[in-house]
């Protein structure tokens, strides 16, 4: 069995692509139970990650070569997207290139924010989404389990989180280039989820003249809102009051935009030409691209974000590659274990023969037995006949070939135990 993963990400496909083949959370499940359905053939162990930087296959196969065109076609049908759109923006990662992948995805090392922690939470509901689905086995069990262990190894060992300029940070950079004292702007934040929190406590942290919650769970608007001594308004509200407000941040899980260019062109007009500044957070995207093309919208989406935060990302090298190298050793470490998982149909099927080569031998001594020979020499033609069965096939391995013979030749004594060591036996130290 191998590990294969196949996916894009914010390195290889810009959000316009990864908006169109993201999974929200409430549909990674069923995504998940078709695709097992779709490859279980090729795959019988497959696990989804989807988030606003990446969406990605992970799968335990027999038969990689055939499983990548499987995959791609079920990722471009399933989203409505062609194949040829998202080809070349894929990339398939076998063996220890998808377990080092994972590990470094689960550390944050794969993150457009450097050392970033939401991913490792992302990894451990898309493990258990696998697991609910039945989806997940022995090996992506082990993968998973074995990512999380070295994303905490990295965090406990290294510096690799230390000042990291998250993309609600980059955000607050970016809005001080347009606006001179953020105290002077209104803010409004459309969701409630974990990056719109983390963005609003950035944002409060500059000590703006109004803070706004819209979404469309009055509740946890309200509740986000008086965190930071805000207001909460209704999601249908945003439309006629956009105009009010000198930064928007948004970030929900719809499917499509939900602010719309004729919307922010009403709210410029309305503004009389005061600048607006635009963050879209949301995979897919809550703000219409074209929006950005007017004059005196600032629109920036999570890739620019990422530039920026990219930008500082010399400064923490050397805790990059003391990360780099735990990885190495636990990538080494799980293939191992994963060649020995290989191992273990062979160990059984010459067990199995082993087995039926004692009963064979048995059964002829109890009818010898019953002939009424004597114990001993029907002890001593036991003997004989499992040692010479035993060594038939070694002996006309040595007696081949030169080249076999002397490739065979150092494991002979690895083969048979020595006098006095009985099977099973190891020798002692000394």
């Amino acid at each position: 069995m191998q590990i294969v993963t196949l996916g894009l990400n914010h390195t290889t496909a810009p959000v316009a692509l990864r908006e169109k083949v993201a999974f929200t959370a409430e549909r990674v499940g069923d995504a998940l139970s078709d695709l097992s359905r779709s490859v279980r053939s090729l795959a019988p162990e497959t696990a989804l990650l989807s988030t606003c930087n990446r969406t990605e296959i992970y799968c335990a196969t027999r038969a990689p070569d055939e499983l990548r065109p499987a995959l791609s076609e079920w990722l471009a049908t399933h989203q409505g997207t062609s194949g040829a759109a998202i080809e070349s923006h894929l990339y398939t990662l076998p063996d220890d290139a998808a377990v080092r992948h994972a590990f470094r995805v689960a550390a944050g090392l794969d993150s457009m924010v450097l050392g970033e922690p939401q991913i490792l939470g992302q990894m451990k509901e898309a493990a258990r989404v696998a697991q609910q689905a039945g989806a997940m086995g022995t090996h992506l069990h082990q993968l998973f389990q074995r990512s999380f262990a070295v994303a905490k190894e990295v965090r406990s060992s290294t510096e690799i989180g230390a000042h990291s300029v998250s993309l609600a940070a980059a955000a607050v950079r970016l809005a001080r280039r347009i606006f001179e004292d953020l105290r002077d702007c209104s803010v409004l934040f459309i969701g409630a989820g974990e990056m719109i929190e983390l963005a609003a406590t950035h944002f409060a942290a500059q000590q703006p003249r109004a803070i706004v919650i819209a979404n469309r769970s009055a509740e946890r608007g309200e509740r986000l809102a008086g965190r930071f001594s805000g207001r909460s308004i209704p999601l249908s509200e945003v439309s006629e009051r956009l105009h009010e407000f000198d930064i928007v941040v948004s970030c929900t899980a719809s499917t499509l935009p939900i602010i719309g260019l004729g919307m922010v062109e009403r709210a410029t007009s309305a503004r009389r030409r005061r600048p607006m500044f635009m963050v879209d957070l949301a995979v897919p995207r809550d703000i219409e691209p074209e929006v950005g093309r007017l004059d005196d919208v600032f629109l920036h989406t999570v890739d620019d974000l990422g530039r920026v935060v990219r930008s500082g990302i010399e400064t923490r090298q050397a805790a990059v590659s003391q990360a780099e190298s735990i990885i190495e050793t636990r990538v080494g470490a799980f293939m191992q274990w994963l060649a020995g998982r290989r191992l273990v149909p062979v160990i059984r099927d010459m067990r199995d023969r082993a087995g039926s080569i004692r009963d064979a031998e048995l059964e002829r001594a109890r009818r010898q037995l019953a002939r009424g020979e004597s114990p001993e020499r029907v002890l001593e033609m036991l003997a004989n006949g499992l040692a010479a069965k035993f060594l038939h096939g070694p002996v006309s391995l040595l007696q081949g070939p030169p080249e076999q013979r002397d490739r065979l030749l150092p494991l002979v004594d690895r083969l048979l135990p020595s006098p006095g060591e009985s099977a099973g036996e190891t020798k002692p130290d000394r």
